[in-house]
Protein backbone atom coordinates (compact mmCIF):
# COMPACT_ATOMS: atom_id res chain seq x y z
CA UNK A 1 0.00 0.00 0.00
CA UNK A 2 1.40 3.76 -0.91
CA UNK A 3 1.94 5.59 2.25
CA UNK A 4 0.99 8.58 0.57
CA UNK A 5 0.01 10.42 -2.68
CA UNK A 6 1.37 14.31 -3.37
CA UNK A 7 -1.95 15.88 -1.99
CA UNK A 8 -0.70 14.31 1.35
CA UNK A 9 2.17 16.47 0.91
CA UNK A 10 0.44 19.80 -0.59
CA UNK A 11 -2.02 19.19 2.45
CA UNK A 12 1.43 19.39 4.87
CA UNK A 13 2.86 22.17 3.06
CA UNK A 14 -0.38 24.53 3.48
CA UNK A 15 -0.72 23.55 7.13
CA UNK A 16 2.70 24.80 7.79
CA UNK A 17 2.33 27.74 5.55
CA UNK A 18 -1.18 28.27 7.40
CA UNK A 19 0.46 28.10 11.25
CA UNK A 20 2.29 30.53 10.47
CA UNK A 21 -0.55 33.55 9.88
CA UNK A 22 -2.39 31.69 12.43
CA UNK A 23 -5.52 30.72 9.97
CA UNK A 24 -5.54 27.35 11.79
CA UNK A 25 -6.53 27.68 15.29
CA UNK A 26 -10.02 28.23 15.14
CA UNK A 27 -10.16 24.62 13.48
CA UNK A 28 -7.61 23.38 15.86
CA UNK A 29 -9.48 24.80 18.65
CA UNK A 30 -12.65 23.16 17.70
CA UNK A 31 -11.12 19.93 17.26
CA UNK A 32 -9.56 19.98 20.44
CA UNK A 33 -13.29 20.53 22.10
CA UNK A 34 -14.97 18.07 20.51
CA UNK A 35 -12.33 14.95 21.49
CA UNK A 36 -12.47 16.71 24.69
CA UNK A 37 -16.30 16.46 24.80
CA UNK A 38 -16.53 12.56 23.00
CA UNK A 39 -13.33 11.04 24.50
CA UNK A 40 -12.77 13.52 27.89
CA UNK A 41 -10.10 16.14 29.33
CA UNK A 42 -7.31 13.09 29.56
CA UNK A 43 -5.29 13.07 27.04
CA UNK A 44 -3.54 9.72 28.17
CA UNK A 45 -6.92 8.05 27.80
CA UNK A 46 -8.49 9.93 25.38
CA UNK A 47 -6.57 9.13 21.51
CA UNK A 48 -8.24 11.48 19.54
CA UNK A 49 -7.61 14.35 21.67
CA UNK A 50 -4.15 13.70 22.40
CA UNK A 51 -3.70 13.57 18.46
CA UNK A 52 -5.71 17.19 18.41
CA UNK A 53 -2.83 18.65 21.01
CA UNK A 54 0.16 17.14 19.14
CA UNK A 55 -0.83 19.10 15.67
CA UNK A 56 -1.70 21.98 17.83
CA UNK A 57 1.32 22.25 19.49
CA UNK A 58 3.68 21.41 15.89
CA UNK A 59 1.23 24.25 14.39
CA UNK A 60 2.48 26.55 16.94
CA UNK A 61 -0.64 26.94 19.45
CA UNK A 62 0.26 28.38 23.02
CA UNK A 63 -0.18 26.03 25.24
CA UNK A 64 -3.07 28.50 27.00
CA UNK A 65 -5.20 28.69 24.30
CA UNK A 66 -4.85 24.71 24.43
CA UNK A 67 -5.65 24.56 28.17
CA UNK A 68 -8.63 27.06 27.57
CA UNK A 69 -10.24 24.75 24.50
CA UNK A 70 -9.60 21.76 26.57
CA UNK A 71 -11.92 23.46 29.63
CA UNK A 72 -14.01 25.09 27.60
CA UNK A 73 -15.11 21.62 26.53
CA UNK A 74 -15.07 20.51 29.60
CA UNK A 75 -17.84 22.37 30.92
CA UNK A 76 -21.61 21.77 31.67
CA UNK A 77 -22.41 24.12 29.26
CA UNK A 78 -19.85 23.77 26.36
CA UNK A 79 -20.09 25.22 23.13
CA UNK A 80 -18.47 21.77 21.64
CA UNK A 81 -22.10 20.13 22.90
CA UNK A 82 -23.45 21.26 19.61
CA UNK A 83 -20.66 20.33 17.09
CA UNK A 84 -21.00 17.25 15.23
CA UNK A 85 -18.44 15.46 12.88
CA UNK A 86 -19.87 14.97 9.25
CA UNK A 87 -18.18 13.60 5.98
CA UNK A 88 -19.17 15.05 2.90
CA UNK A 89 -18.30 12.39 0.11
CA UNK A 90 -17.78 13.94 -3.66
CA UNK A 91 -16.47 14.02 -7.09
CA UNK A 92 -13.70 15.87 -8.75
CA UNK A 93 -12.84 16.54 -12.52
CA UNK A 94 -11.35 12.84 -14.04
CA UNK A 95 -14.34 11.39 -11.47
CA UNK A 96 -11.94 11.43 -9.05
CA UNK A 97 -12.98 11.12 -5.13
CA UNK A 98 -13.17 13.34 -2.71
CA UNK A 99 -13.86 13.15 1.26
CA UNK A 100 -14.62 16.40 2.91
CA UNK A 101 -14.42 15.71 7.10
CA UNK A 102 -16.47 18.71 8.65
CA UNK A 103 -17.14 19.95 12.42
CA UNK A 104 -19.76 21.92 12.07
CA UNK A 105 -22.71 23.52 14.26
CA UNK A 106 -25.24 23.76 11.36
CA UNK A 107 -25.67 20.87 8.92
CA UNK A 108 -27.56 23.07 6.42
CA UNK A 109 -25.13 26.05 6.31
CA UNK A 110 -22.08 23.46 5.66
CA UNK A 111 -23.70 20.97 3.01
CA UNK A 112 -24.79 24.59 1.60
CA UNK A 113 -21.02 25.50 1.29
CA UNK A 114 -19.42 22.28 0.64
CA UNK A 115 -22.14 21.99 -2.52
CA UNK A 116 -20.87 25.17 -3.86
CA UNK A 117 -17.28 24.20 -4.09
CA UNK A 118 -17.81 21.16 -5.65
CA UNK A 119 -20.07 23.15 -8.07
CA UNK A 120 -18.03 25.84 -8.83
CA UNK A 121 -14.96 24.04 -9.11
CA UNK A 122 -15.66 21.03 -11.30
CA UNK A 123 -17.34 18.60 -9.16
CA UNK A 124 -20.49 17.14 -7.96
CA UNK A 125 -21.20 16.27 -4.38
CA UNK A 126 -22.55 12.63 -4.00
CA UNK A 127 -24.60 10.59 -1.73
CA UNK A 128 -23.24 9.01 2.14
CA UNK A 129 -20.67 5.97 0.75
CA UNK A 130 -20.52 7.02 -2.50
CA UNK A 131 -16.59 7.22 -2.51
CA UNK A 132 -16.07 6.43 1.25
CA UNK A 133 -15.28 2.73 0.42
CA UNK A 134 -11.89 3.63 -1.79
CA UNK A 135 -9.92 5.15 1.70
CA UNK A 136 -8.08 3.07 4.07
CA UNK A 137 -8.33 4.76 7.05
CA UNK A 138 -4.71 4.42 8.71
CA UNK A 139 -2.09 5.97 10.90
CA UNK A 140 0.66 8.04 9.62
CA UNK A 141 3.84 9.06 10.78
CA UNK A 142 6.13 11.73 9.27
CA UNK A 143 9.94 12.27 9.52
CA UNK A 144 12.05 14.93 8.51
CA UNK A 145 15.38 13.41 6.91
CA UNK A 146 17.75 15.39 8.13
CA UNK A 147 20.62 13.67 7.55
CA UNK A 148 19.62 10.71 9.33
CA UNK A 149 19.27 6.67 7.38
CA UNK A 150 15.88 5.85 6.40
CA UNK A 151 17.07 2.33 6.10
CA UNK A 152 17.45 2.31 10.41
CA UNK A 153 14.19 4.70 10.76
CA UNK A 154 12.27 2.39 8.88
CA UNK A 155 13.86 -0.66 11.03
CA UNK A 156 12.97 1.02 14.32
CA UNK A 157 9.24 1.44 12.81
CA UNK A 158 8.50 -1.61 11.55
CA UNK A 159 10.08 -3.29 14.95
CA UNK A 160 7.32 -1.24 16.96
CA UNK A 161 4.50 -2.23 14.57
CA UNK A 162 4.70 -0.06 11.24
CA UNK A 163 3.30 -1.67 8.29
CA UNK A 164 4.85 0.34 5.59
CA UNK A 165 7.77 3.08 4.97
CA UNK A 166 8.56 5.11 2.21
CA UNK A 167 11.05 7.49 1.49
CA UNK A 168 10.05 11.17 -0.49
CA UNK A 169 12.36 13.31 -1.11
CA UNK A 170 13.12 15.02 2.13
CA UNK A 171 10.86 13.01 4.39
CA UNK A 172 9.70 9.63 5.42
CA UNK A 173 6.38 8.25 5.79
CA UNK A 174 5.05 5.79 8.30
CA UNK A 175 2.08 3.82 8.30
CA UNK A 176 0.60 2.09 10.48
CA UNK A 177 -2.55 0.67 12.12
CA UNK A 178 -5.17 3.41 13.41
CA UNK A 179 -4.60 1.79 16.77
CA UNK A 180 -1.10 1.37 16.58
CA UNK A 181 -0.42 5.09 16.12
CA UNK A 182 0.63 6.24 19.17
CA UNK A 183 2.87 3.79 20.50
CA UNK A 184 5.16 3.32 16.99
CA UNK A 185 5.45 7.16 17.32
CA UNK A 186 6.81 7.23 21.25
CA UNK A 187 8.72 4.59 20.13
CA UNK A 188 10.31 7.11 17.41
CA UNK A 189 10.52 9.60 19.76
CA UNK A 190 12.50 7.52 22.51
CA UNK A 191 14.75 7.11 19.67
CA UNK A 192 15.66 10.45 18.76
CA UNK A 193 13.91 10.75 15.82
CA UNK A 194 12.07 14.15 15.24
CA UNK A 195 7.90 13.77 14.13
CA UNK A 196 7.29 16.84 11.99
CA UNK A 197 3.28 15.03 11.71
CA UNK A 198 1.08 12.54 13.08
CA UNK A 199 -2.18 11.84 12.22
CA UNK A 200 -5.39 9.72 11.94
CA UNK A 201 -5.90 9.89 7.84
CA UNK A 202 -7.41 8.52 5.05
CA UNK A 203 -5.42 6.79 2.01
CA UNK A 204 -6.49 6.41 -1.11
CA UNK A 205 -6.57 2.31 -2.15
CA UNK A 206 -6.31 3.40 -6.08
CA UNK A 207 -4.64 6.95 -7.11
CA UNK A 208 -5.80 8.43 -9.66
CA UNK A 209 -3.30 10.54 -12.06
CA UNK A 210 -5.26 13.01 -14.39
CA UNK A 211 -4.64 15.09 -17.72
CA UNK A 212 -3.12 18.84 -16.71
CA UNK A 213 -5.79 20.90 -16.97
CA UNK A 214 -8.16 18.14 -14.53
CA UNK A 215 -5.73 17.86 -12.53
CA UNK A 216 -5.32 22.35 -11.93
CA UNK A 217 -9.34 22.41 -11.36
CA UNK A 218 -9.20 19.16 -9.19
CA UNK A 219 -6.26 21.12 -6.99
CA UNK A 220 -8.57 24.26 -7.00
CA UNK A 221 -11.71 22.55 -5.68
CA UNK A 222 -9.48 21.01 -3.34
CA UNK A 223 -7.96 24.45 -1.75
CA UNK A 224 -11.36 25.49 -1.84
CA UNK A 225 -13.14 22.80 0.26
CA UNK A 226 -10.12 23.03 2.97
CA UNK A 227 -10.49 27.04 3.45
CA UNK A 228 -13.69 26.05 4.60
CA UNK A 229 -14.58 27.18 8.04
CA UNK A 230 -16.30 24.11 9.16
CA UNK A 231 -14.24 21.98 6.86
CA UNK A 232 -11.23 20.21 8.88
CA UNK A 233 -9.75 17.41 6.77
CA UNK A 234 -10.26 16.83 3.13
CA UNK A 235 -8.68 13.23 0.77
CA UNK A 236 -8.54 12.73 -2.49
CA UNK A 237 -7.28 9.67 -4.75
CA UNK A 238 -6.38 12.34 -7.37
CA UNK A 239 -2.66 12.44 -7.56
CA UNK A 240 -0.57 15.60 -9.17
CA UNK A 241 2.40 15.95 -10.93
CA UNK A 242 5.17 18.14 -9.68
CA UNK A 243 4.48 20.50 -12.59
CA UNK A 244 0.27 21.27 -11.41
CA UNK A 245 2.00 21.41 -8.09
CA UNK A 246 3.93 23.87 -9.07
CA UNK A 247 2.25 26.39 -10.80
Amino acid sequence: MAGHNKWSKIKRKKAANDSKKGANFSKLSREIQVATREGGPDPAANIRLRLAIDRAKREGMPNDTIERAIARASGANSDANSYETVIYEGYGPGGVAILAIALTDNRNRTAAEVRNAFNRNGGSLGETGSVAWQFDTVGQIVIPVNGADPDEIALVAIDAGATDVETDDDEIVITTAPGDLTSVATTLRDSGYELSDMSVTRLPQTPVDLAPNQASTALRLLETLEELDDVNEVYTNANFSEEVVAV
